[in-house]
């Protein structure tokens, strides 16, 4: 039997922000204890008062709670709910402090003030005229979106994205909801499509409607475009999108043809293979068909064009490169430097120590030599900086050399406004998809040359495509494999087990002397538990105090999956909690943010200049204009909290995002847990991110996992076939 429950909401102990499950503590009226309170409760904060309708229960560990099915919010109307609700941070200019001298003054006639005689304030310590314009600008756009937030709270929306919505639809929010829920996902990052299923069911939208179907079929192709497949098979679309939505593939093939009529994806015929007849439908989102079918179409022409070379002789060359770098090449670099001279287009892959830096040194001191434009680029604020480092020449991330307009929507270097270059050099191709290399390749002239440098042997990019990897085996382009390591680079076991990993060896693993420094180790370990409290001694302590590498910026933790006690979450809130004593702390949407506090952008801010995977400390958090500083590099950017579901602490990352960094240190936990993801090639890009120190932690059963797994999982792409 449904029982209802009635309080003010004091604290909420837990918060999964993926599916809204909420611990709270609530204070009810003839009960001197708070209530424990459990359920889907999104948009809820403390001081609102709540009423609930669900059941009480017994829990084993926790005792008696109330188990919410229902719930409601209003505003709260007494003095202790009005402190709490103001001291909350909804209102720009309000903190805790001030929340409570407002109360003591107003009393339960607070709000009421607020919005009818707002002058009063100003008898207030603490308010004068620049405070009361915040708080009455803050209160006014809380006036004007309470409507909103309600309705939205009551269709199982959290506060933050209450605040986007509105943000984003104004006064037109409700409309837009109740007319295409679905539209939320597409339009604001971090709703996505099982949050907007839900809202959609609240507002009785069918389960077989058309635009239910088609939201469905869009989500699947998103998904695995996240997945780094550029489209995916008709068949399996149909089946996923099925299996999703729980409807029959009679209204999901009337949703495939009305998205393709309408543009917004794209339906292409091919054979399977040279060797059958079969033919495969190929379901294409209209962007990511748009960017393949260009990138392969605008390669071939730029390959189709002759490059005049730098207009010097053999001797000239070797003469110039020894007085420039002073050193003498080897001959798997002169072939390299000779084909990169050579050709409008070509390729520059090798593993680490196999000497791909010195040979970009070498092709940048020709051309600049022949008085060529020479431009440098990488897909990561880190890799650029390193490229400019390495070379003493300035390196740009492809985002800022294509100069993005975030008021248009697109970057203003374009076949019609090409690069002003002879020569564009691109670092770290591996990690650029199929969408970035595109625009990339239509802003480069017809008359300049392009080198492409990067290892194929690491993971392929975060986004679509595997782009270096089919230009590579569509044997179009030019390509200089460098496999042999240097003198120098054979002295690092880094190096040297890299390249054994690569080739599917075990690394080598000297025997274990206290007084020998060392920079590779393999810890053996079991326990998760075990493995989990010796990377927080590793970094707290023990690789300090050895290597004198600083926790934060030098040593970085890197996981292969997400969840579980090693994964990337449970990593960060320990390592948040050992290596960050600060008490100046935000918590929103569930993440719980402090002053100094390492963190990773996940999504391309243009607007920001900040993209998907930069790295940067928290320098300040501002109550008052509720937003957080984040210095990347030395240049700070600011956070509305209402945006700070655009960060994730980094104290430990996945190994793809770790792609284009190097690290003082790195400690790689390889578990069985981890089986489905232990590929080569993840070994392989976590070992060589390291510059001074690798440590594997786990068992040599998951490492030998990996190892074999050489077959990493096939990404849906057509760009080899096309350039074919």
């Amino acid at each position: 039997m449904s029982e209802t429950l009635k309080g003010h909401l004091e604290r909420i102990v837990y918060f999964n922000e993926h599916n809204h499950y909420t611990v709270a503590k609530l204070k009810v009226r003839g009960n001197p204890d708070l209530v424990t309170v459990v359920g889907q409760l999104a948009g809820i904060a403390p001081g609102q008062v709540l009423k609930l309708s669900g059941a009480w229960e017994t829990h084993p560990k926790y005792g008696q709670q109330f188990k919410a099915t229902g719930y409601n919010v209003s505003l709260p109307a007494q003095i202790h709910g009005i402190e709490k609700y103001l001291g909350s941070g909804l209102i720009k200019g309000i903190r805790s402090e001030m929340a409570k001298r407002l109360v003591d003054r107003f009393g339960e006639k607070t709000l009421e003030i607020i919005e009818r005689s707002p002058n009063k304030l100003l008898g207030v310590e603490g308010i004068g005229e620049k405070r009361l314009q915040m708080i009455l600008r803050a209160w006014e756009d809380q006036r004007d979106i309470r409507d909103v937030m309600i309705f939205l709270q009551g269709h199982g929306v959290s506060t933050g994205y209450s605040a986007k919505i509105f943000k984003q639809y104004g006064q037109n929010a409700i409309r837009v909801v109740q007319e295409n829920p679905y539209r939320l996902a597409s339009d604001i990052f971090g709703i996505g499509f099982l949050i907007a299923d839900r809202i959609a069911e609240k507002v009785g939208i069918a389960r077989n409607a058309v635009i239910r179907a088609e939201a469905g079929i869009l989500h699947v192709l998103e998904k695995m475009s996240d997945e780094g497949h550029v489209f995916v098979p008709y068949d399996e679309l149909l089946d996923r999108a099925a299996a999703l939505l729980e409807i029959d593939r009679t209204a999901l093939e009337t949703a495939v043809r009305n998205l393709a009529a309408s543009g917004r994806i794209v339906l292409e015929d091919f054979r399977v293979d040279d060797n059958t007849s079969e033919v495969m439908t190929a379901v294409y989102l209209k962007a990511f068909h748009a960017a393949e079918v260009g990138l392969a179409n605008r390669l071939k022409a730029l390959l189709s064009v002759p490059t005049k070379g730098p207009g010097m002789d053999i001797r000239r060359i070797e003469k110039l490169v020894l007085h420039r770098l002073a050193i003498m090449l080897s001959k798997e670099q002169w072939v390299g430097l000779q084909t990169a001279l050579s050709q409008k287009v070509s390729i520059i892959t090798g593993g680490p120590g196999t000497g791909k830096t010195t040979l970009v040194k070498a092709i940048l001191a020709v051309f600049e030599a022949a008085r060529k434009q020479v431009l440098l680029c990488a897909p990561t604020g880190r890799a650029a900086k390193r490229l400019s480092e390495i070379t003493g020449h300035e390196a740009k991330t492809i985002h800022r050399l294509l100069a993005y307009n975030f008021k248009s929507g697109g970057f203003q270097k374009n076949e019609k406004a090409p690069l002003d270059a002879d020569v564009v050099i691109v670092d770290e191709t591996s990690m650029v998809d199929t969408f970035l290399m595109y625009h990339l390749v239509k802003a480069v002239p017809m008359t300049a040359v392009l080198i492409l440098v990067g290892d194929v042997y690491q993971l392929p990019s975060v986004g679509p495509g595997n782009v270096l990897r089919d230009m590579i085996d569509s044997e179009q382009v030019p390509v200089v494999f460098l496999k042999e390591i240097f003198r120098q680079a054979r002295e690092s076991l880094i190096i040297v087990n890299a390249h054994r990993i690569n080739q599917g060896f075990p690394p080598t693993i000297p025997n274990s002397n206290r007084d020998t420094v060392q920079d590779f180790y393999f810890i053996q370990q079991e326990d998760p538990e075990k493995v989990l409290s010796t990377i927080l001694e590793l970094c707290c302590e023990r690789i300090p105090d050895r290597f004198k590498l600083d926790p934060l910026s030098d040593i970085q933790v890197l996981s292969p999956m997400h969840k579980g006690i090693v994964g990337t979450m449970n990593l960060n809130r320990v390592l948040q909690q050992a290596l960050n004593p600060s008490d100046d702390t935000i918590e929103r949407i569930g993440r719980t943010f402090k002053r100094g506090d390492k963190v990773m952008q996940i999504r391309n801010n243009y607007a920001k200049d900040v993209f998907n995977g930069d790295i940067g400390t928290i320098s300040q958090i501002d109550r008052d204009m509720q937003r957080i500083t984040v210095k990347y590099e030395g240049r700070a950017v600011d956070y509305q909290f209402v945006d700070l579901d655009e960060l994730v602490l980094a104290y430990a990352v996945s190994v793809h995002k770790s792609q284009g960094s190097e690290y003082g240190a790195v400690i790689l936990p390889v578990m069985t847990q981890h089986f489905i993801l232990l590929q080569r090639n993840l070994i392989y890009t976590g070992v060589t991110r390291a510059k001074e120190l690798v440590v594997l932690i786990g068992t040599k059963q998951a490492l030998a996992i990996a190892l074999r797994n050489d077959r990493p999982q096939k990404r849906m792409t057509r760009l080899c076939h096309r350039m074919q």
